[in-house]
């Protein structure tokens, strides 16, 4: 009897476990001079907002937003119809009321049950306030006909708020070293900057503070934190570090992507963020080159069973592309090809001894390479020709008439070949999904630039030649 009786008090001790481990949300909301109407529940996720929930409010302002599952945490929003909206933090606490005013959220908002959200209104109640001084500094800042003593005050004013709010910041971090707005402040504040050393020349270290800056720049960053993917410092603090502390070429970003993820690991929810947002925008990237990135990607956390959340069909997807564009990327040597033209004999790319290649893949149905294909002609003509520059223009459509009746009629005299027999594997080789594509090819057939305007392609090699005769006279 005695172990039944223990047995059945450890399962209503687990179940009364579960339950408070989810014990939902239950979130009153009365926003005074809101009546029978309805308001949204949404929630900040990287750069964009999702609505959760809708809820009529009856005749004196009041919402109920409830649901059996907890909230994942971050920064929420209660939207009225007029699409303004005032925001709460969700945290463990997800039970508590707010009360305010449809005149002015922040002021006028008192909070129930939620200390999270207690302290989060004290400093949006500051900030407002500092804001609005801010605010009346900046105009006889930018006022041209203020005096300058005016002028240089205002701005002395401003700075002397700003620090007021650092310092407000920096004391709230010590007081709620636990709070989840402590960990809001941290992931956004920039790390603090040492003297610059003197070097043995006597001069300060010019790259010392870049170089510092960007090796501590997520340092405030904590990266098991999944709530700070609900809010939108994350995701512009990442943005931020890719697009303005790393070099724009393909190796710095690559680097750049896969360190951010690496410290990603802290949170497996975050993880998966930082490898699927940085791997499908470097995948639809229209930078030059830049789908070396998510080749890179596909390689590192892909194809080696670390993605975690893809199936069996979204992984074969993913890797087919990324194998398909390897060989495609700007610095590999271009697969060759060899096709009939309108007369019936092979052309091998090659064979081509010039010293650049405009390969083109076209269709004489595609509106865009009505307009780009004769602009191509024009710059073969007047500028591309000079520079030993030969076109291998690929027509992707199979009837012939519209093939030879579109060159004969844009006057295409370069080099023009056609799988009318679809025989050739030249549409998957070169992953050709649409066109017009462009590639550029030296001597050597290494691909020097891909989808590249057709107009900007003699701008293009002269910078290109300049860079070899550089390396010449070194």
């Amino acid at each position: 009897m005695r172990k039944t009786h223990f047995l059945f008090l450890f399962l209503v001790l687990l179940v009364a476990d579960l339950r408070a481990a989810d014990q939902g949300y239950k979130i009153k909301i009365k926003v005074n001079g809101l009546k029978d109407t309805t308001l949204l529940l949404a929630n900040h996720f990287a750069d964009k907002q999702y609505v959760i929930d809708t809820v009529k409010a009856d005749a004196k302002g009041n919402v109920l937003f409830e649901g059996k599952e907890s909230l994942k945490p971050g920064i929420y929003l209660a939207v009225l119809p007029s699409k303004r909206y005032f925001e709460f933090l969700i945290t463990g606490e997800q039970n508590f009321s707010l009360e305010t005013d449809s005149g002015n959220f922040v002021n006028a908002m008192k909070v129930k049950g939620s200390n999270e959200n207690s302290l989060f209104y004290e400093y949006l109640k500051f900030i407002e306030e500092r804001g609005k001084k801010i605010e009346k500094l900046r105009v006889k800042a930018e006022d041209k006909a203020s005096p300058k003593d005016t002028v240089e005050a205002a701005r002395k004013q401003m700075i002397e708020i700003d620090n007021e709010v650092k310092t407000y910041k920096k004391n709230f971090i010590a007081k709620n070293p636990r709070a989840f707005l402590t960990t809001i402040f941290r992931a956004s504040q920039d790390p603090d900057m040492p003297e610059i050393p003197v070097l043995s020349n006597g001069r300060k270290d010019s790259i010392f503070q870049f170089n510092y800056f960007k090796k501590h720049y997520f340092d405030g960053v904590d990266f098991s934190q999944e709530g700070l993917l609900r809010t939108p410092v994350f995701q512009a603090r990442i943005k931020n570090y890719l697009d303005n502390l790393t070099y724009q070429i393909p190796d710095s970003l690559s680097k750049a992507c896969i360190e951010i993820c690496e410290k990603a690991k802290a949170n497996k929810e975050v993880f998966k963020y930082c490898v699927v947002e940085l791997t499908s925008s470097y995948e639809k990237s229209n930078i030059m080159g830049f789908d070396a990135i998510f080749v890179d990607m596909v390689n590192k956390y892909y194809k080696t069973g670390q993605a975690f959340w893809a199936d069996s069909v979204t992984l074969f997807k993913i890797k087919d592309k990324a194998d398909r564009l390897k060989p495609l990327l700007i610095g590999k040597i271009a697969p060759n090809l060899t096709l009939k033209d309108t007369s019936g004999i092979y052309q091998t790319l090659y064979n081509l001894k010039n010293d650049f290649v405009v390969l083109a893949f076209w269709d004489p149905d595609c509106s865009h390479c009505k307009k780009e294909i004769p602009v191509l002609v024009k710059e073969y003509h007047e500028k591309l020709k000079k520079r030993n520059l030969e076109v291998f223009a690929v027509c992707t459509e199979t009837e012939r008439k519209k093939w030879t009746e579109f060159i004969r009629k844009e006057k295409m005299d370069c080099i023009n070949v056609a799988d009318i027999e679809l025989q050739n594997t030249f549409r998957s080789l070169y992953d050709i999904q649409s066109t017009p594509v462009i590639y550029v090819l030296d001597k050597n057939k290494k691909i020097l630039a891909k989808r590249i305007p057709v107009d900007k392609i003699d701008e293009f090699l002269e910078h290109q030649i300049d860079i070899e005769n550089r390396k010449k006279t070194k």
